[in-house]
């Protein structure tokens, strides 16, 4: 089937006006936000061009999206930085899944999510989220020793590693677009929390893997 080069830059644009929207403390970062939007614009010379793209206008688009791709991922790994407290090292966010994060008395706690269509590799509905705090040496309780991966998620057709609040509706990407949904994923691990620790989650934040 032919590309639909009208089609393709509409979407370019519409994640170029999404990109715009963003927060400019975080999103302008070293110049994220202008390398971003000249790649997305670089795409109207052959968005525009009539006739068939070329194979090598097709690769051109596909090489695009691939860089503006992993620039957009690289950048909101770095959305759960530097939160307290900061001696703790950066959980690993799993593949095929993401992390919420957020810090309460000073406590540093993380919860692993895995997407539909995949699960935890080992049984994890008593212990919801993994902490790093002074108590814990500024290490993450994990069941993975002497690293800092929390979680990994596997393809499986079955989920039963975890409760059913550990995993997203359908993808964290899904759930990260969408206010409504991102706030049922925060809601879901303040009760987590709240179950067993007392206090106000401050430095809340939600990476995808």
């Amino acid at each position: 089937m032919e590309p639909n080069g009208r089609l393709l830059w509409v979407y370019a644009m519409t994640v170029l006006a999404n990109i715009s929207g963003q927060n400019e403390t975080t999103m302008t970062t070293t110049g994220f936000k202008t390398d971003v939007c000249s790649n997305i614009t670089d795409l109207k010379g052959v968005c525009d061009s009539s006739g068939a793209w070329t194979p090598q206008q097709v690769a051109q688009v596909l090489l695009t999206i691939r860089t503006v791709s992993d620039r957009l991922h690289q950048q909101q790994l770095q959305e759960c930085r530097g939160a307290e407290p900061h001696q703790c090292p950066e959980a690993e966010v799993p593949a095929n899944g993401g992390l919420v994060c957020a810090t309460v008395n000073n406590r540093r706690l993380c919860k692993s999510l895995c997407n539909q269509g995949y699960d935890f590799h080992f049984i994890k509905r008593s212990r919801p989220y993994e902490e790093c705090s002074q108590a814990t040496g500024y290490r993450w309780t994990s069941y993975y020793v002497g690293g800092n991966q929390l979680a990994a998620c596997h393809n499986s057709s079955l989920q039963v590693g975890g409760k059913p609040t550990m995993y997203f509706q359908q993808d964290c990407l899904t759930a990260k677009s969408s206010v409504a949904l991102q706030n049922v994923v925060f809601d879901d691990f303040s009760a987590d929390v709240g179950a067993k620790i007392s206090g106000t989650l401050t430095e809340k934040c939600l990476v995808c893997g």
